[in-house]
């Protein structure tokens, strides 16, 4: 039983966002149907059949909604739901007798979501666009990549999950909550694009706070020397992220700067620029070599991640597994272990054993 027990939603099968939203409500418990087509479309890319892990928890219906007799099943459906959830483009339910007007008629407790990525109305609202053209309008897409270079985020991530489906989730809970308070039913209008510039706040706090300038790798949390990516002896990644001074202090001494007079009073002043001159060329210079390099230096670095932040790596089969209460991130390929490739140790693995106690090649328990 889920804290979502007892809540129905029905979900008009889409792409993306709006069956993300159904997934996270299934999880928490509620009886998620799905009305899927009758047939599918032939070679359909984002038909991903049994492998779409969007379905699970859920319930399903095939039905033909250009039939009549298909549309009225769905009504009685909704007659009986807390909530829809439906991701057509804008005038697509109406047309087909299932807009919000008649819904909300037959059950003026229904919490009718839409999922759009542009929104209900305006100039784009019928144009076609996918994450990528949604948080670039936003902004949302702009810190991401490095100076120079065209920005590029994690497909969906941003934009399809954070801005649209979390929005919609949270959107259809306060509705529903709103209706067990004695309110009244409601439209939940999310657009990608409008959830994706929400997700600007803290980066436009920082903005005007001076710490997070609109130009690329000049900001606090983009381009500093201790806030990065640097690529690993063995072909995968390690992220750095030493925010704060004392984890900076750390920092510095693992990689064997804490002598260098720029370092030391940049710690004094509790200097956080990312430009600071011989701070960042030292950094610059001394990390990538031992980091990239030299498998002695990144054992060192592992280590020093017991204080210097979070880790987290991974299994062979890509399940997280905590390696230490420190913030460092281990990054790699897709379906390779992050600390080691599965059947074979490696000096990585080997570091987060001596260092964490770790179980095996491929990770490690963590402890506190």
């Amino acid at each position: 039983m889920g804290v979502l027990d007892g809540i129905s939603i029905v979900e008009i099968a889409g792409i993306g966002p709006g069956p993300f939203c159904g997934m996270l409500l299934a999880d928490m418990g509620a009886d998620v149907i799905v009305v899927e087509r009758a047939s599918g479309k032939a070679g359909d890319p984002l038909d991903m059949g049994k492998n779409a892990i969007l379905n699970r928890g859920k319930r399903s219906l095939a039905l033909d909604l250009k039939d009549a007799r298909a549309i009225d099943a769905v009504l009685r459906l909704i007659d009986r739901a807390d909530a829809l959830i439906e991701g057509m483009r804008p005038g697509v339910m109406e047309r087909l007798g299932l807009g919000p007007d008649i819904c909300l008629a037959r059950n003026p407790k229904l919490v009718y979501g839409r999922m759009t990525g542009w929104g209900q109305s305006g100039p784009l609202a019928q144009t076609a666009g996918h994450d990528l053209n949604y948080i670039a309008l936003s902004g949302a897409l702009w810190y991401s990549g490095e100076p120079g270079k065209p920005p590029l985020a994690p497909p969906t991530l941003v934009g399809d999950l954070g801005g649209g489906a979390l929005y919609l989730a949270l959107g259809l809970l306060a509705g529903i909550l709103n209706v067990q308070r004695g309110g009244a039913g409601q439209v939940i209008d999310a657009a990608v694009v409008d959830g994706s510039a929400n997700l600007m706040n803290l980066l436009l706090s920082l903005h005007a706070a001076g710490r997070m300038p609109f130009e690329r790798g000049r900001g606090i949390l983009d381009g500093p020397h201790w806030c990065g990516t640097y690529a690993c002896a063995d072909g995968h990644f390690v992220s750095v992220q030493a925010l704060e001074p004392q984890f900076n202090a750390l920092l510095f001494s693992k990689l064997g700067l804490g002598d260098d007079p720029g370092v030391r009073q940049s710690l004094r002043s509790g200097l956080l620029c990312p430009t600071a001159g011989s701070v960042g060329c030292a950094i610059r210079h001394s990390a990538a070599p031992t980091l990239g390099r030299s498998a002695r230096g990144q054992r060192r670095l592992f280590r020093a991640g017991a204080d210097a932040g979070r880790g987290h790596g991974a299994s062979a089969h890509g399940r997280p597994r905590c390696l230490c209460q420190a913030r460092w991130r281990v990054a790699g390929r897709p379906g390779a272990a992050l600390l080691g490739h599965p059947g074979r140790r490696t000096w990585c693995g080997t570091a987060a054993r001596r260092a964490w106690g770790g179980d095996s090649a491929c990770g490690g328990t963590g402890r506190k």
